[in-house]
């Protein structure tokens, strides 16, 4: 199916929860609507739903204006960040219920199925209170595949879990929304979880959205600052930097080598008119780095960023380190377990080829080239 959103808003009293806003998922696929709390993927779930009629504007499905049209009336499933079941019918019976409702042949094998898909079948006379949360999770997931609805929206359905199931369960999601057979909206504020999913990713902030399209082309080539730190776990280190005749003179820190694009004048504010250097009118710029593009041994070319260590955190296979430096507090993602001294003197290196350059209204300039 083909769900398309025309020029839609969500007016709350004086509040404005969505900004005007055209979306198109695309069918057969998983779109990731990726924000922070309070970005409006709720709201937009709930229109995209029937749950809620937009302020203005238009909800098509397959051409169809279905915008008055509620929830009872559209084929959806959706899952939410709370495993719903039905908590006086066993595993089995939940799953069951909406083939039941379509008059569906061979239920008991089609739930057998969906539960060996999901690791429950073991649990299939068991009531949902009966099991974990990750468990009951399982249950609501294989309800909504149940249902085989065109559209299936879920919203957050992770993020109750520990680390271990919601692990487990990403990995098994991508493999059940590889089938496309439904058109697949998935919420998270996780940009590791978008990456994983893969598909497509709409970014959203403050009911805004600021970019849409293949999920791993949004991440590698941000529209704006405000894409970049909202697709950046850890965020993106960003340092105020100045163009110049070789390149991008930081701020208290280093010159970086690189080649800025011939930016028109009248596209920057008015402070910087004031000449050339490098293609660019003279203004301030962002020169962002991601956590893992900083390391502690050099490569020939790199850029020295001397500093003192803030903090260092072990998280899984990877090291954190918070670094003050005269550029700024950075944060150095390393491969691997490492131990540093709190207050030691540490210098990261960055290659020039890794920065992105922002301009002074946050629109991209320059981002790292991807070599396939």
């Amino acid at each position: 199916m083909q769900l398309m959103l025309e020029s839609i808003t969500k007016n709350v009293g004086a509040a404005a929860w969505l900004a005007p806003m055209n979306l198109a998922p695309k069918p057969g696929a998983v779109t990731v609507l990726l924000g922070a709390t309070q970005a409006g993927k709720t709201s937009l779930m709930r229109i995209m739903a029937g749950l809620d009629r937009p302020s203005s504007g238009r909800v098509l499905v397959d051409g169809a204006d279905v915008t008055g049209v509620g929830v009872r009336e559209r084929n959806v499933a959706m899952v939410y960040q709370q495993f719903i079941n039905y908590p006086s019918m066993t595993v089995a019976q939940n799953i069951a219920s909406p083939l039941r409702l379509r008059g569906e042949a061979n239920i008991d094998q089609t739930v057998r199925a969906l539960a060996a898909r999901l690791h429950i079948e073991p649990f299939l006379d068991r009531l949902p209170a009966e099991l974990s949360g990750g468990q009951q999770q399982r249950v609501a997931l294989a309800r909504a595949l149940a249902k085989g609805a065109p559209l299936m929206l879920l919203d957050e359905p992770l993020v109750n879990l520990d680390y271990k199931l919601r692990e487990e369960l990403r990995e098994e999601l991508t493999q059940l929304f590889a089938s496309g057979d439904s058109t697949v909206v998935y919420a998270t504020t996780e940009p590791g979880e978008a990456l994983l999913l893969g598909g497509h990713t709409a970014v959203l902030d403050a009911g805004e959205l600021l970019q849409y399209g293949p999920t791993a082309e949004v991440f590698h080539r941000p529209r704006s600052l405000r894409v970049a730190r909202a697709f950046s776990d850890p965020p993106m280190n960003l340092m105020a930097a100045d163009p110049a005749p070789a390149g991008v003179q930081i701020r208290g820190g280093p010159l970086v080598s690189v080649n800025l694009p011939v930016t028109p004048s009248a596209a920057l504010p008015r402070a910087a008119s004031g000449g050339q250097a490098n293609g660019v009118a003279n203004g301030a710029l962002t020169l962002g780095l991601r956590a893992s593009a900083l390391r502690v041994s050099p490569r020939p070319g790199d850029v020295a960023l001397p500093g003192t260590v803030e903090l260092a955190e072990i998280s899984g296979s990877d090291t954190f380190v918070h670094v003050h430096s005269a550029v700024g507090e950075l944060v150095a993602q390393l491969t691997g377990v490492h131990v540093f001294e709190l207050g030691a003197a540490i210098t990261l290196h960055m290659s020039p080829a890794q920065a992105y350059v922002f301009d002074a209204q946050g629109a991209l300039l320059l981002a790292p080239e991807q070599r396939s």
